[in-house]
C-alpha cells in the first residue's frame, strides 16, 4: 500500500509506543507508551485520554466483563487497574530474580488468558514467556528465554501462537492448545538483514499475520504460509504494533517510537512516535479478553 493512504492518527510523540487494541465496545484505540508510563486512549471523536501508571506498561489487555478494567503488564510483574476510578491492584511479581528484565509484548489466547513474554535491555536471552490465568497466577511457558520478546499473537481459531526474539529478526509459529499445551516452535518468518526487526503483530480475520518491523518502515502481511503478501509503507523508521479497529475493522492502527533517534532523524521524521492509520480490504477480529476470576 502507498505511504499516501497512511495518515498521522495521533501525534503522540510517544517515546515507546507500543501494545496497540482496539475495543470494539467503546469504539476505541488503546496503546501505551511504555517509556512514557501511560496508558492511551483515541476516542472516535479524535479526543485522547491518559492514565499515568506508578510504572512502565509493556503491554496489557481488557478484561471480559468490564467497561474500565485493564490487566497490565507491568515493568515489575502483573496487575489490574481499573480507568474508573485509577485503582490498581497488588502487583504479582514476574522475574524478580531477573532485576534487568521487564515485561514486554503480550495478547491474550482465544481462551482469555494472557500471554506475554519479557525485554531485556542488555538483548541476551534470559527472559522467559509466560501465562496468566484467571486467578492471576503466572505461568511460564516450556519456550526457548528470549531476549526481546514480541509479535505474541493467536490465529482466528486459537490453536496456533506466534511470538518473535527481535534481535533474531525471526517469527516463529506453534501448536496451542485450548487446553494450555503447546508445541515445538517453528520457523514463520526470518527478516533479511535490511529488512528491520520484527516487532508488534496482530492476526486478521483470514489468519493473515500482520507485523510492524522495526527499523523497516513498513508493516507486513505474511499468509498462513509466511508468505508476505501486502506491505504498508510508513513515513517512520521505528514502527512498533499493528491493530484492526474502526466499526469495520478494516483500518489498521500502528504505533511508533521516537526514543533513541537522534536529531537529524527526528528532523526527518517529525511524527516518529505518532499512531498512524490506513483503511485496508482486510478486516480484523474482536480483540481477545483476559477473563478474571474476581
Amino acid at each position: 500500500m502507498d505511504l499516501s493512504a497512511v495518515r498521522l492518527a495521533v501525534d503522540a510523540g510517544d517515546r515507546l509506543g507500543e501494545c496497540a487494541l482496539w475495543c470494539e465496545q467503546a469504539q476505541a484505540f488503546w496503546w501505551t507508551d511504555i517509556e512514557g508510563s501511560k496508558i492511551c486512549r483515541l476516542q472516535a471523536d479524535g479526543s485522547v485520554r491518559d492514565w499515568q501508571l506508578p510504572e512502565r506498561v509493556g503491554s496489557f489487555a481488557f478484561c471480559a466483563g468490564s467497561a474500565s478494567r485493564l490487566l497490565l503488564g507491568l515493568a515489575s510483574g502483573i496487575a489490574v487497574f481499573d480507568t474508573a476510578d485509577a485503582s490498581l491492584s497488588a502487583v504479582t511479581p514476574v522475574e524478580a530474580d531477573q532485576p534487568a528484565t521487564r515485561i514486554n509484548d503480550g495478547r491474550c489466547d482465544r481462551q482469555g488468558r494472557f500471554v506475554f513474554g519479557m525485554y531485556n535491555p542488555k538483548e541476551e536471552g534470559i527472559g522467559g514467556i509466560y501465562r496468566v490465568h484467571a486467578d492471576l497466577r503466572v505461568e511460564r511457558l516450556a519456550l526457548p528465554a528470549a531476549a526481546v520478546a514480541n509479535s505474541i499473537c493467536f490465529s482466528p481459531d486459537g490453536a496456533t501462537m506466534y511470538y518473535a526474539d527481535s534481535p533474531t529478526r525471526t517469527i516463529w509459529s506453534l501448536a496451542y492448545g485450548a487446553d494450555g499445551r503447546i508445541g515445538t516452535p517453528r520457523v514463520f518468518v526470518q527478516l533479511g538483514a535490511d529488512e528491520g526487526y520484527p516487532d508488534g503483530s496482530c492476526i486478521d480475520a483470514e489468519g493473515s499475520l500482520w507485523n510492524a518491523q522495526w527499523e523497516g518502515r513498513c508493516v507486513v502481511r505474511y499468509d498462513r504460509d509466511g508468505r508476505p503478501t501486502e506491505r504498508i509503507a510508513l513515513p517512520v523508521s521505528r514502527p512498533t504494533c499493528p491493530a484492526f479497529g474502526g466499526p469495520a475493522l478494516d483500518t489498521l492502527y500502528v504505533t511508533s517510537a521516537r526514543g533513541g533517534l537522534a536529531r537529524e532523524r527526528l528532523r526527518e521524521e517529525p511524527h516518529a512516535g505518532g499512531v498512524f492509520a490506513a483503511t485496508t480490504r482486510w478486516h480484523g477480529l474482536p480483540e481477545s479478553r483476559f477473563v478474571l476470576a474476581r
